[in-house]
Parts: C-alpha cells; sequence; structure tokens
C-alpha cells in the first residue's frame, strides 16, 4: 500500500482502493518533516480502506490580519469540490469514536464520495471555513501540535473503518 505523500501543494493517496467509491483527502497547513507523529500518520493512513490524499499547505507570508484568509482560500482549493468537510477546530464538537464512525458511514452510505478534513496553521482555521463545514470536529479543548493533530485524525479514521466494518480493533 501506498504511504501519504509530504509534498507541500501536492497529493498522494494511501490505503486499499477498496474503499466503495468514498475518498478521504486531509488539507493541513504546514509540512510534516519525517518526525514520529508523521510516522504515525503513515502508518495509519497505508491501513485505511479508502484512499487518503494528504495535501499540505505552505503557511502563508500574510499579515496576521489576512494570514487566517490566505491559508484558508488554499485549504478550500485543496479539496474536490462537492466534498463534505470536518473542519478541526478547538472550539468543536467533541465526539465518541462509535459517533464518529456513525458519521462517516452515513456519508458513505448516503453516497457522499468524498470527505475533506482542514487542519488550520498557528493560528487555526478561517472563521468562514468553520462556519461553512458540515461538520467542526474537536479533539478536546486543549491546544494540539499541528503534527499530532493530523496522526490522532488517521488513528479516528481507522477506528472508525474498523468499528464499520466489525474489526476487533476497536473495543470500547
Amino acid at each position: 500500500m501506498a504511504r501519504a505523500g509530504r509534498k507541500s501543494g501536492a497529493s498522494s493517496s494511501g490505503g486499499s482502493a477498496s474503499g466503495g467509491g468514498f475518498a478521504l483527502t486531509v488539507a493541513a497547513v504546514g509540512r510534516g518533516r519525517g518526525e514520529p507523529a508523521q510516522v504515525l500518520f503513515d502508518d495509519y493512513v497505508a491501513r485505511l480502506p479508502w484512499p487518503l490524499r494528504l495535501v499540505e499547505i505552505r503557511e502563508a507570508r500574510e499579515s496576521a490580519a489576512g494570514l487566517k484568509a490566505a491559508e484558508g482560500k488554499k485549504l478550500v482549493s485543496a479539496v474536490p469540490e462537492n466534498a463534505r468537510v470536518i473542519a478541526l477546530d478547538p472550539r468543536g464538537d467533541t465526539l465518541s469514536s462509535e459517533a464518529f464512525a456513525r458519521l462517516l458511514g452515513d456519508w458513505r452510505d448516503s453516497g457522499v464520495r468524498d470527505a475533506a478534513f482542514f487542519i488550520g496553521g498557528a493560528d487555526g482555521l478561517d472563521p468562514a471555513i468553520v462556519k461553512s463545514a458540515a461538520k467542526v470536529l474537536s479533539f478536546g479543548p486543549m491546544i494540539w501540535p499541528h503534527m499530532l493533530v493530523r496522526a490522532m485524525l488517521a488513528e479516528q479514521l481507522w477506528r472508525a473503518a474498523s468499528i464499520l466494518s466489525g474489526h476487533p480493533y476497536h473495543r470500547a
């Protein structure tokens, strides 16, 4: 299986092609540099039954006022046009692993072909992206390093796929 690419602005796929037409995109500000969290992300992506494309957006070199908007435009342009978007934000909803799996399963089963996850830069996501997202998801009120957010997201995607398939990985 292919591993997720780390080229800024480029995309690669991981996981197998047996996803039944359901594909994932992770669009993230910043760049992985072979650190342990990136290795963990790559490991979970390789296990997914759905193809996953990682698109890394270079951090904007704008003034503080325009930073989030500039990064937001790049994030939006990185995903398929009709993708269902989940914005990762500390003020979002916290879901159990089972509820997250149900959300993805419902989307997949209702014909949604693409789901995209946005991970913002150091200053977070553009409020317009958060407002327009189909779901705003939080891994808790604490602020997490962006590379750890990627790894935690990849693990939860794998856990969701395991729950949906009845695989014993998930033991609640």
